[in-house]
């Protein structure tokens, strides 16, 4: 066992050191994380299934454990002395001498272990005591019985309740050896489960030792497993360096772009401001000119008409009575046959249309794409500037891989692993050589218990047969001196039961008496506390064993006491199948966090990182060129433009009254008139003018319409221009600003996010590696499983079949003291007697003694002279009757 233990601790150390690095899954929850991705998938390291299973149901024989575990309970109600044992342990720790088992902390000990056995105590001191008295009461017992007392003379007093008290006695003596057989099945049944347990004992071995070599076989298959993951590592941050233009150039891009692209953005509508402000202005001069010559040719056509309307009014039609009041109204309205705006005094907007043109043969939006390209150029920028970086730490990250590598290949573990497995085999080898001696050992056991087992079935068979024989050949009417063979045999039997009662219980008693101290204390001391882990607390119970060792688990592995690892944490660990390195604490002696950030991310590539920097101050988002095309564009003259002056004229009408409404009045008129010349004159009159409307007013309308659409588009956008080309130029400068003098601090905020990034898939690696020794690499159930199965064997297979055996046999026992009684009283029964009580019906006396012929009519002489017979002739036995006189 001691090279067991220093082969498992070797390889204890070996794969906590060659197992450093570990996973995070934690990343960066930022919402700007445009550049981070997923957690890293390092898979699932191989995993071993263990073939013990350390559970145990015991099966209908459980009901037994349970009646006895119920019997210890009310023998031993105390709960488990934890705090006394420890004491123990503890004052008596260097050995008691002399008289120190005198002092008085030892005496109030010794009392309380008294106190806490008195159980124990109690029912030993009585089985003593029957072992002791019981061969002590069956030597006075045949010695009286030889001397014809305690019911040795063969004679039976006749009572008249005699039937009543043989079926009394028969029936308890049945009862009782009913429950004989009942413990002896008992006995049995224990007897024979430690036999088939055994058996079940070399699978839980066999087990145990494979799960140990798988436990040994895997172990190095995992740690080269972690050790390979650091790869998955290294590819992606490989892969995010080859970005670093998109994921760091597009993060510095991100940040900037709420400051330039709005500013380019609104640059770029300027160059739309332009061409709408120069189609405004072509609009206005193309409308001016139509409504001018327009305004001409209606003048001229108004002015005809009203002339010719005006001769048509001084016909002598209309000097008629009842037409000149009509002719005056309409000759009163001819003045409103006239044109009422006048575009011919509107200024020119020439001059503005010419400067913009000047203005738009630059080409604005070509610089602005410019900048757009400049400003979008940043992750090429970034790429170049930081290639030599990148080349450098790729360098380190092969450098790192292959120290982890060589890391791991450092330790002998492969040798001492197929040391321990070539251990575990002769182990195997050793242990099944002692097999055919376990077997034949307790192939004795076995027969020792037969035996005694067959010492309470002997007395069962005498106390059976005894009833059978002595049931079957009782004859009622037989005199007690005349019992058959048959009957007589049977009251034999039950005496010859009651022999070897006395020569077998005290002997049984002894052996329940040994089993019932050592089974039920290992049961009580050892088992239970076992089973709800109450003897970790024990044997964890700090400076214990030493008066300067806290722990001494940790000083037996790695010489130091002051460790908190306890035998306890390891089996709780071990039994939730964590990782040996969890269990062992293992952290405690080798610093892996120091070996992670010296390899996996060290100082030397935490510099590189921290190096790097960005320079964009040869971006320039809009030239000169585009700034002066700006500044001319606000200094066009379009604000100069009098937009009053065109509103006053558009927003009045082309005539002074609605021809179409005049029209239609002078159609009226007409109608009211009689029928003639005049009548259809002055409807041709209106149609002429409804002709003009339709011919010159209505394209006029059209021309003034979109006039006054384009001079308040120039108007609004003349008002708005002066600030909004500031506004741009200002916008356009902060932005160059901040990438001249300010970028450094976005920079170096977005290169700390990439580096954070960077070495998050580091975190991520050496979290998962710690995790995975933690709970996945060399997974100590088998440990567990060890103790578990050594519980099942010790606790489950033989304490508990033990702890059976000896209730079984104790209850014989003490069955065997009614069954020794019964027997003796139903013997007189059933035995033939020499001497029995008789009745003289001529004097109504009883008589005892032998049979007297007279009485059945046969001639006595003895009895014939009745007065004068000795009865000491014939009964000599002490228990004859007294003479006749004396009575």
């Amino acid at each position: 066992m001691d090279m067991w233990w220093k082969v498992g601790l070797v390889l204890v150390m070996c794969w906590g050191l060659t197992s450093s690095e570990a996973r995070e899954e934690h990343h960066d929850s930022s919402p700007r994380t445009a550049m981070f991705r997923a957690p890293l998938d390092f898979g699932f390291v191989p995993s071993v299934v263990y073939e013990t299973h350390a559970y145990y149901e015991p099966g209908p024989i459980g009901v037994l454990f349970h009646m006895v575990h119920a019997f210890l309970y009310v023998v031993q109600p105390n709960p488990f002395p934890k705090d006394l044992i420890v004491k123990m342990v503890q004052q008596n720790m260097g050995g008691i001498k002399g008289d120190d088992y005198k002092k008085p902390e030892n005496v109030v000990l010794l009392l309380q272990a008294i106190f806490y056995e008195l159980g124990f105590i109690v029912l030993t001191v009585l089985g003593v005591l029957f072992v002791l008295f019981v061969p002590i009461v069956g030597l006075c017992f045949c010695v009286c019985r030889c001397c014809e007392n305690c019911g040795g003379e063969m004679h039976q007093r006749q009572k008249k309740n005699g039937d009543c008290l043989r079926g009394f006695y028969m029936a308890t003596l049945i009862a009782t050896s009913v429950f004989l057989a009942v413990g002896v099945a008992v006995t049995y049944t224990a007897n024979q489960n430690i036999t088939s347990q055994i058996k079940s004992t070399r699978r839980l071995v066999s087990t145990n030792i494979r799960d140990l070599k798988s436990f040994a076989n895997y172990t190095p298959v995992q740690i080269d497993y972690l050790a390979a993951q650091y790869t998955t590592a290294k590819n992606r941050v490989l892969s995010d360096l080859d970005n670093i233009g998109t994921l760091l150039g597009g993060q510095i891009h991100n940040q900037l772009e709420r400051e330039v692209v709005p500013a380019l953005d609104n640059a770029l509508r300027m160059t739309a401001a332009m061409r709408e402000a120069k189609e405004s202005l072509e609009s206005v001069t193309t409308s001016l000119e139509t409504l001018q010559e327009g305004t001409g040719r209606l003048q001229n056509s108004l002015q005809s008409e009203r002339a010719s309307l005006s001769n048509t009014l001084n016909d002598q039609a209309c000097s008629n009575g009842d037409v000149t009041h009509t002719c005056s109204t309409i000759r009163g309205t001819l003045s409103q046959l006239a044109l009422n705006a006048n575009f011919n005094g509107l200024p020119e907007v020439e001059a503005p249309l010419a400067n913009l043109d000047a203005v738009l043969e630059t080409d604005l939006s070509n610089i602005i794409q410019k900048g757009y390209s400049s400003f979008n150029d940043t992750p090429r920028m970034v790429r170049e500037q930081t290639k030599g970086i990148v080349s450098e730490v790729k360098g380190l990250l092969d450098k790192s891989c292959g120290e982890i590598i060589g890391f791991t290949k450092m330790f002998p573990v492969e040798p001492a692993l197929e040391n321990f497995t070539k251990f575990l085999t002769e182990s195997q080898k050793n242990i099944e050589a002692y097999y055919p001696q376990i077997d034949q050992l307790d192939f004795y056991r076995w027969i020792g218990c037969v035996v005694i087992c067959c010492m309470v079935v002997l007395v069962l068979a005498f106390n059976f047969l005894g009833l059978l024989c002595g049931s079957c050949g009782y004859d009622k009417n037989a005199t007690p001196t005349a019992r058959g063979c048959l009957s007589n045999t049977g009251g034999n039997l039950l005496m010859a039961s009651v022999g070897f009662s006395f020569l077998f219980s005290w002997v049984l008693m002894g052996v329940v008496v040994t089993t019932f101290v050592v089974g039920g204390n290992i049961e009580k001391l050892v088992c239970e506390p076992l089973a709800n882990r109450q003897i970790f607390k024990i044997i964890d119970t700090p400076y214990m064993v030493h008066p300067t060792k806290k722990n001494v688990l940790p000083g037996m592995l790695f010489q130091d006491p002051n460790i908190d690892l306890t035998i306890g944490s390891l089996y709780r660990d071990c039994y939730e199948n964590n990782g040996l390195y969890s269990a062992l604490q293992l952290e405690t002696k080798f610093n892996f966090n120091k070996f992670l950030n010296v390899t996996v991310y060290n100082l030397e590539m935490a510099k590189l990182f921290n190096s790097v920097n960005v320079d964009l101050e040869g971006m320039l988002l809009l030239e000169q060129e585009g700034k002066d095309n700006l500044i001319d564009f606000a200094n066009t003259g379009i604000g100069e433009i009098d937009y009053q002056a065109y509103l006053t004229e558009v927003n009045k009408g082309v005539t002074v009254v609605d021809l179409l409404s005049y029209a239609n009045e002078l159609e009226a008129q007409a109608d009211q008139l009689r029928r003639g010349a005049l009548e259809n004159a002055l409807k041709g009159h209106a149609s002429s003018i409804r002709q003009i409307h339709k011919d010159q007013v209505v394209p006029m309308e059209q021309a003034m319409g979109t006039l006054s659409q384009s001079i308040k588009l120039l108007q609004k956008t003349s008002k708005e221009l002066p600030i909004k080309v500031t506004n741009v130029l200002n916008a356009i400068e902060a932005a160059e600003y901040l990438i001249s003098n300010n970028v450094s601090h976005v920079v170096k905020q977005e290169t700390e996010k990439f580096i954070k990034n960077i070495v998050g898939y580091f975190s991520q690696y050496t979290v998962w590696v710690k995790h995975s020794l933690a709970m996945e690499v060399a997974q100590c159930k088998p440990i567990s499983n060890i103790v578990d199965s050594l519980e099942i064997v010790a606790c489950s297979f033989i304490v508990d079949s033990v702890n059976t055996f000896w209730f079984g046999l104790g209850g014989c026992c003490m069955l065997l003291i009614p069954s020794i009684i019964m027997s003796v009283k139903l013997a007189k029964f059933y035995r033939r007697m020499d001497t029995e009580d008789v009745y003289d019906d001529s004097v109504d006396v009883v008589v005892s003694g032998y049979h007297s012929e007279p009485l059945y009519g046969i001639n006595n002489p003895v009895m014939s002279s009745y007065p004068s017979y000795d009865t000491m002739r014939w009964y000599p036995r002490a228990s004859a009757p007294p003479r006749q006189p004396d009575w």
